[in-house]
């Protein structure tokens, strides 16, 4: 072959063969085109051991692109996405970047938008468990052989939750156990328990990371209720006052209305009530008869009929003593 039969005429060859490449490439792209697409993807997290992020999203939106045949194959197995909050502090809305990438380097991943969370310290609280119970009717509960202890375990009574997560529900925590209509002697076993704070009860279907956590679920109960009666009047006294009438007044007087209330607690309790002191009075300012509407102090567990009583005090000039001769 002569050389000359490939120099000649050069640029148009030359030109031909551009032409047939980009035909090639024509054909090729028309078939594997250049493809962009979505994918929602579960978001993996990475926390330090004192912080918990408050309902974060568990999945986010993904664009990426690449050769048709290749983005094809692309699923959640291959194509991932996560968050780094070790350096998070606390806050209400706190912005994290996310990270995505492909496992197969022919996909070109285009970054999420970041998120804002709400970010909280992390903390284990170690809560009793309480017995909220309302006895049947003609029924009174001895609150002092109500015992409630671990599943498996005879002490410690009471049992006692170990919660772990967010302070900020940690305000006024709770752990409740509810009984109703009880009668006799019960042992109610596997009662689960519900967690409160000050805000009503702890919503367990909201979502943290890392997740809250309780070690304790239920508890067994063992409760007394007694027939008997639950209710009895007794005396209201009124205290000694605080402060006495300015100098030269004095009491002569003091009545309480009502006298008597009638208050309902279980026997126990109401064994050892015997009178109720009303708070006492400041009398600094009184020069004659004076009348306070006082709070009726009901003692622990026990409750009444009235809520407010009428003090009255009678106060009179102090006799003037004639000196002697």
């Amino acid at each position: 072959m002569s050389w000359n039969l490939i120099t000649d005429d050069w640029r148009i060859k030359l030109l031909a063969f551009g032409l047939a490449v980009l035909m090639l490439g024509a054909v090729a792209f028309s078939q594997n085109p250049p493809t962009t697409n979505h994918l929602k993807v579960g978001l993996n997290y990475t926390t330090p051991p004192n912080i918990v992020l408050i309902n974060p999203p568990s999945q986010v939106d993904v664009t990426y692109q690449g050769l048709a045949d290749v983005i094809a194959k692309v699923n959640p197995n291959n194509l991932f996405a996560s968050v780094d909050a070790t350096h998070a502090l606390p806050g209400s809305a706190v912005r994290l970047n996310v990270i995505a990438h492909a496992t197969d380097l022919r996909v070109q991943v285009q970054q999420p938008a970041p998120i804002v969370v709400q970010v909280d310290t992390l903390q284990v609280r170690e809560v009793p468990v309480q017995v909220n119970a309302r006895a049947a009717n003609g029924w009174s509960i001895d609150p002092t052989k109500t015992l409630v202890t671990c599943p498996g375990a005879a002490t410690p009574n009471p049992c006692k939750v170990h919660f772990n997560g967010p302070v900020m529900w940690e305000n006024n925590l709770k752990a409740v156990v509810t009984l109703t209509n009880v009668a006799g002697t019960m042992n109610v076993l596997n009662q689960l328990i519900q967690l409160q704070n000050a805000g009503g009860n702890l919503d367990s279907t909201v979502r943290t990371v890392p997740s809250t956590t309780v070690d304790v679920t239920s508890v067994d109960v063992h409760i007394e209720a007694f027939a008997g009666t639950t209710s009895a009047s007794v005396p209201l006294l009124w205290a000694a006052w605080s402060h006495a009438p300015p100098q030269g007044y004095r009491v002569t007087a003091v009545t309480v209305t009502p006298a008597n209330v009638v208050i309902s607690a279980d026997p126990v309790t109401l064994a050892r009530v015997r009178n109720i002191t009303l708070p006492a009075a400041d009398l600094s300012n009184s020069t004659s008869d004076a009348t306070f509407q006082v709070q009726i102090p009901y003692p622990a567990g026990t409750s009444g009929s009235v809520a407010i009583a009428t003090v009255v005090y009678a106060i009179s000039r102090s006799p003037q003593v004639s000196p002697s001769p």
